[in-house]
């Protein structure tokens, strides 16, 4: 007598072809703005309309997740022990970002010799006029003009402020509450599903933003600031891989490689768009998906992406010396203390601006040193290009941020994290809705084994 076995085959998961498709599109990119940069400066558009696509799906993606994730726990407290704890570390990690950068300035010393022609005065008398933002302004920002305006108004931290206060309400509600929180988890699957079929434009917008930034910037810009930004990329990858490498293993046991290989694709689209938000709705999916509780995740990503801006910190150092080394006027280290913990502040107002780094850094300097504003037009030219390393390594350390706080407030399910880690329960692709159950605090002497 013979038995038959059947084995449920897995669905295959095409989106691989479509990532194979992205890098593709950036190699054809690079050469066509080499070739023709008339032409491929035309097709920056492309890339600003995809990346304006993701930007629409951010602030319902934020809303659903926090209401979801802070409707479900019972405990407000809870709630609020992980958002202290989360900016309490973002605090010190921005510190130490700009300690980084100041070191790594004063080492390299490669703004000397340099001079400031009226363009560049120009230049950075223009991106100090767009980011020139007061602290008031930004905190008063934070309140929507309606509560449904928060969802239309392009601030995440509207959006934040008003999911919080939906998510405790419906907390209060108790089980009258249940139907909303329903429906709000039907919406978020719905606006997941729509996310999952913009992500197919993702070579076409790769394409235009690197043909778009490559034509526009040229080969000659980047040899002559060649020092700056190959130094501000290894900086940017030694604090990735060392500073927040080392403590992620301390903390948690998690092994930092095989975390950012789990978010390779993210990385990638990063690369590709030069924008760390068209990552962060995939970035709340991914961190759901490897067991880390959703009111964690919708605290901690979208907080992280207005406060813990490593890249941004270590780029604005930098730069700071590079550019009062260039106009022949050298920082001495009290006076870079002074104007690199007010930029750490003005930072916090320029998150969701396009350029935010170059913006911040030129409205800085307006503030505190207005001297030293026209030399902001010497790194215009390759500012695009540094500002992907900024946003690499903000959404790298916004993905640890959110494993670590995860970790001190018991909302990590270490089994499944180490089970998605280790290659056992991949990402579903296909839709990027996370179906599993809700993740359970791990035991006290449980610890990742990755």
């Amino acid at each position: 007598m013979s038995t038959t076995t059947s084995v449920t085959q897995p669905r295959k998961d095409r989106t691989h072809y479509l990532y194979i498709a992205v890098i593709g599109a950036v190699v054809l990119g690079i050469l066509v703005g080499l070739v023709a940069p008339g032409f491929a400066v035309e097709l920056k558009p492309i890339g600003t309309a995809f990346v304006n696509l993701i930007k629409m799906m951010i602030q319902p993606i934020i809303f659903c997740t926090l209401v979801i994730g802070v409707g479900s726990v019972a405990n407000a407290a809870k709630v609020g022990k992980v958002g202290g704890l989360a900016l309490g570390y973002f605090i010190v990690m921005s510190t130490v970002a700009l300690a980084i950068g100041v070191v790594v300035g004063n080492l390299i010393d490669p703004g000397t010799g340099l001079q400031i022609d009226s363009t560049a005065s120009s230049a950075g008398q223009d991106a100090a006029a767009e980011g020139h933002a007061s602290t008031v302004d930004f905190l008063l920002s934070i309140i929507p003009t309606s509560l449904f305006s928060a969802l239309t108004s392009g601030v995440v931290l509207q959006t934040l402020l008003v999911a919080l206060l939906v998510g405790f309400a419906l907390q209060r509600m108790g089980e009258s509450g249940k139907p909303i929180l329903n429906a709000i988890t039907w919406l978020q699957k719905l606006v997941f599903r729509v996310l999952a079929m913009i992500m197919w434009a993702a070579p076409v917008g790769a394409f235009g933003a690197i043909a778009g930034v490559v034509g526009e910037t040229g080969v000659d810009a980047l040899k002559s600031l060649a020092v700056i930004m190959i130094a501000f990329y290894i900086t940017c990858a030694l604090f990735v891989f060392v500073v927040l490498g080392a403590i992620l293993k301390l903390a948690t046991g998690v092994n930092i490689f095989k975390l950012l290989k789990y978010l390779a694709r993210e990385f990638l689209l990063i690369l590709s768009t030069s924008s760390s938000e068209s990552a962060l709705p995939r970035l709340i999916a991914k961190m759901e998906h490897a067991g880390v509780e959703k009111a964690t995740v919708g605290v901690v990503v979208p907080t992280g992406y207005s406060f813990n801006l490593d890249g941004t910190a270590i780029y604005l150092t930098m730069a700071s010396i590079f550019i009062a080394d260039a106009m022949g006027d050298p920082l001495a280290i009290g006076e870079q203390v002074g104007l690199l913990l007010f930029m750490m502040i003005a930072s916090k107002g320029a998150a969701g601006v396009t350029g935010a780094g170059l913006a911040t850094l030129a409205g800085g300097l307006q503030s505190h040193r207005p001297e030293m504003v026209d030399g902001v037009g010497l790194i215009v030219g390759i500012d695009r290009f540094m500002s992907e390393a900024r946003a690499l390594t903000n959404f790298a350390g916004n993905s640890v941020a959110t494993v670590l706080v995860g970790h001190w407030t018991k909302t990590v399910d270490y089994g499944r994290l180490n089970k998605v880690l280790g290659g056992q329960d991949p990402f579903d692709e296909a839709t990027m809705v996370d179906d599993h159950a809700a993740a359970t605090p791990p035991a006290e002497d449980e610890k990742a084994l990755v």
